[in-house]
């Protein structure tokens, strides 16, 4: 037993020499030796040690998260025992402003404390409970915007299949043009009867996103025979194959509509007749050049939504009536009109027609709808469309938008008849005393007939 254990202690200091001197023993064994059990025994010992180092760096691993985990465990326990050291003692800043009214809060509510366990903390309880109360509020938030996300996703299959997106068509151009006082070329269209013939003259302007091809909607030609109407339709600057003018008001608006009438021949005076926004325009006509109209006729006008005459019922009264996108470009048009040019080329300027009630600004009724649906209007809407956008620019949308809330430099108040008397001045008001003052009419003395559905 002696000599086998010699043997094995020799063979192993020999081992290590091996490995340490690099130098091989390449002798005879000493002693005795078991070759197949040394070969297995050193094999398992090596997959032993694989093993072992593998699981001693899992563990490391997970001892420095551990220790990472407990300090920073003690690092928020020291947090809150400094906050209730110093923030929550009696004489803190905090605790002095906070004590009044959570004692007038605590006492209203104390009479909830009775639903409670006796062995509970009523402050710790209630808080808790205000926290899970606020964790299932955002949930069930969540839950109704994922579902009805997932709801506008889906496609109804009741439903009628969507027809396909029309891509936007040039036109060539086709429009009579006048040449302006400043350069600039207007488009223009007449219908109805000749001028020889008519007995009366209507200039229209058009609303936003439309032409000179609008006319009057619904209105048949023979309509405009039979009672003898002479309509003449422009396109406004930089709409359709109207030049753009950068510095245009509604001062210089209003004198457009006048140069228009000189230039196609009416010699008397002439009705404007405006719809939704281009009724902006008539009203600067009427505003500016009273003297060469006649009357106005306006179909559901706009006015200025920003207008400082209106109290706030009337406010209320106009912007509760509009949906959310018109109020959303009102206030980019009034803060922010630089950021419209992003909206205009994702929409009417995108190359693709959109459908047609995603234009409108009211909510339509079932009559309207059946209209809107029909293949005829549907045509003459893409027609219309099509030649408002021919030049692809987005700054006279701009500049149309901008007008409509920025200041007129009237009110609605300054198109009534009103006596106006001049007694500015010293010596207006010495005369005043011992003459009667001069005075003159101011406003637009003409008709004006206003269309408004309410409904």
């Amino acid at each position: 037993m002696s000599e086998v254990g010699g043997s094995y202690t020799r063979r192993d200091d020999l081992a290590g020499l091996e490995e340490e001197s690099g130098i091989r023993y390449a002798g005879e064994p000493i002693g005795i030796s078991t070759p197949s059990f040394a070969t297995t025994s050193s094999e398992y010992v090596s997959g032993d040690s694989r093993t072992r180092e593998s699981e001693s760096l899992k563990d490391q691993a997970k001892g420095f998260m551990m220790a990472w985990g407990e300090i920073l465990l003690e690092f928020g326990r020291g947090c809150r025992d400094i906050a209730q050291q110093s923030l929550l003692t009696e004489d803190s800043y905090l605790v002095r402003k906070l004590r009044r009214p959570y004692s007038k809060v605590s006492g209203k509510l104390k009479h909830l404390n009775e639903f409670l366990p006796e062995d509970r903390d009523p402050a710790h309880v209630w808080s808790v409970m205000f926290f899970v109360f606020i964790l299932a509020l955002a949930e069930t938030s969540s839950s109704v915007i994922v579902i009805a996300i997932h709801e506008a996703m889906n496609v109804n299959t009741n439903h009628d299949r969507v027809p396909p997106v029309k891509k936007v068509r040039i036109h060539p151009p086709t429009a009579s043009r006048i040449l302006l006082p400043d350069g600039r070329h207007m488009a223009y269209r007449e219908q109805g009867v000749p001028a020889d013939r008519a007995r009366f003259s209507l200039i229209a302007p058009h609303p936003f996103l439309s032409s000179r091809l609008a006319g009057i909607p619904g209105v048949k030609m023979s309509l405009l025979e039979e009672y003898g109407i002479r309509l003449v339709t422009y396109d406004l600057p930089g709409f359709g194959e109207s030049d753009p003018h950068l510095g245009r008001t509604l001062n210089s608006s209003a004198f457009d509509i006048l140069h228009l009438a000189d230039a196609v021949g009416i010699c008397d005076k002439f009705w404007m007749l405006g719809y939704s926004s281009g009724a902006m325009h008539a009203w600067a006509a009427l505003r500016y050049i009273p003297k060469r109209i006649a009357g106005a006729a306006m179909l559901a006008p706009m006015i200025n939504p920003y207008e400082r005459g209106m109290n706030k019922e009337e406010i209320k009264m106009i912007w509760e009536t509009w949906v959310p996108s018109r109020k959303l470009f009102y206030f980019l048009a009034r803060r922010f009109p630089k950021l419209l040019s992003y909206f205009y080329w994702r929409s009417f300027l995108s190359g693709k027609h959109d459908r047609i009630e995603n234009r409108l600004h009211l909510s339509l009724g079932k009559r309207d709808q059946m209209l809107v649906e029909e293949p005829i209007f549907e045509e003459y809407w893409h027609r219309d469309v099509e030649e408002s956008i021919r030049q692809g620019n987005p700054k006279p949308f701009i500049q149309e938008a901008v007008l409509q809330v920025s200041d007129w430099g009237f009110s609605s108040a300054d198109l009534q008849v009103q006596r106006k008397c001049q007694r500015r001045g010293f010596l207006s008001w010495l005369r005043s005393l011992y003459s009667q003052a001069e005075c003159e009419l101011a406003g637009f003395p003409g008709p004006i007939h206003i269309w408004q559905n309410w409904s």
